[in-house]
């Protein structure tokens, strides 16, 4: 699968204007900040294929781009308080409609930043893939912030503060280092192939 060949296909502001589902997606989703544009950047081998912001909460809308047979999802991210109630309500009926939908959804990646533990958003949206048994991977972005010993620390915490944590795949990944990008890439790989 050649990753450089990604593009940007279309950004969809409300539930109803989604296209249907004609494909195999595999959603990003996290809070707001927590790296998402960045990791899909590194992922894809691009500088500003996603817009990385240093403003929470800049990705309002549902960003879908093409890689050969499958659609790459970036999700709204959660969990921004300085937004407008009518906002967070938009980007929540964006988030369930998505998840709720009908559509070829084979993963997610749900990306929260290593550095500190679960946010109450997180865990919420743990129970809500858990429940609704959503197939998912955890990615803990910024590892490069925390020395290995920090690393395996916070390993450590995420295995008491998450539940069901045994049963489910952390990636630690870094956009600077690149540290878990060929791992994703390689879950990417497998899903487009089945």
């Amino acid at each position: 699968m050649n990753f450089n060949k990604a593009e940007f296909f279309k950004s969809f502001g409300e539930f109803k204007q989604l296209p249907q589902s004609d494909r195999t997606e595999i959603a990003f989703a996290g809070r707001s900040n927590v790296g998402k544009s960045s990791l899909i950047n590194k992922i894809f081998n691009r500088k500003s294929l996603a817009r990385v912001s240093s403003v929470p909460g800049k990705t309002a809308t549902i960003n879908f781009y093409s890689l050969e047979n499958i659609f790459i999802v970036d999700l709204p991210g959660y969990g921004y308080a300085k937004v407008a109630k009518s906002e967070k309500q938009r980007w929540a009926g964006l988030i369930d409609g998505y998840f709720n939908a009908d559509r070829r959804l084979e993963l997610t990646f749900l990306l929260i930043d290593m550095r500190h533990p679960p946010s109450k958003d997180d865990l919420m949206m743990i129970d809500f893939l858990i429940e609704t048994e959503q197939p998912f991977v955890i990615v803990l972005t910024k590892s490069d912030k925390l020395s290995k010993k920090q690393q395996n620390e916070r390993l450590d915490g995420f295995m008491k503060e998450i539940p069901c944590a045994e049963d489910i795949k952390f990636i630690p990944f870094s956009s600077q280092t690149g540290e878990g990008v060929e791992e994703i890439r390689s879950i990417i790989e497998e899903i487009s192939s089945d």
